[in-house]
């Protein structure tokens, strides 16, 4: 494979993750099709793919433990204050004693994951792109917190 085609290829792979924003999962479809049909070509590129797909898997690893954590968190604190006598009878959620003093700890973890994740997501669109920048010129790139599934 010529050096400006694998580095473009290599740059399409980590680009291709942005697709995420448009189709459920496109930050795994289509660095996969890339990556499987050009891997044979080009170390570089099968290096690069196996690289960006881990890091996606590797997110999604990471976005799954913390809603594992925050999302039976919220549940429960928010149930907590509602009253079911009042729901069955009158068919709507009343929050009975809601007030910030009610928030305990454990709900304060839950929140830190929430915006953990969100931190993540920017991390993520921002280290993309500078993958995209390095690959584009030929420089090997290690996402950071990358589990290798792939070797």
């Amino acid at each position: 494979m010529e050096t400006n085609s694998k580095n473009s290829t290599a740059a399409l792979i980590n680009l291709s993750t942005l697709t995420q924003y448009f189709i459920p999962f496109g930050n795994f479809i289509f660095p996969i099709i890339i990556w499987s049909t050009t891997k044979d070509k080009s170390e570089y590129v099968n290096q690069q793919g196996k690289e960006t797909i881990n890091f996606q898997l590797s997110l999604f690893l990471y976005s799954f433990i913390l809603a594992l954590i925050a999302i039976p968190i919220v549940i429960v604190s928010l149930f907590q204050n509602v009253s079911f006598n009042s729901f069955i009878n009158n068919k709507e959620m009343i929050f009975e004693n809601f007030d910030f003093s009610n928030i305990t700890g454990v709900l304060t973890i839950a929140i830190s994951a929430i915006f953990l994740f969100i931190f993540m997501k920017i991390a993520e669109f921002f280290l993309t792109i500078y993958a995209s920048v390095k690959t584009s010129n030929g420089e090997d790139y290690k996402y950071p917190f990358t589990i290798a599934f792939i070797k």
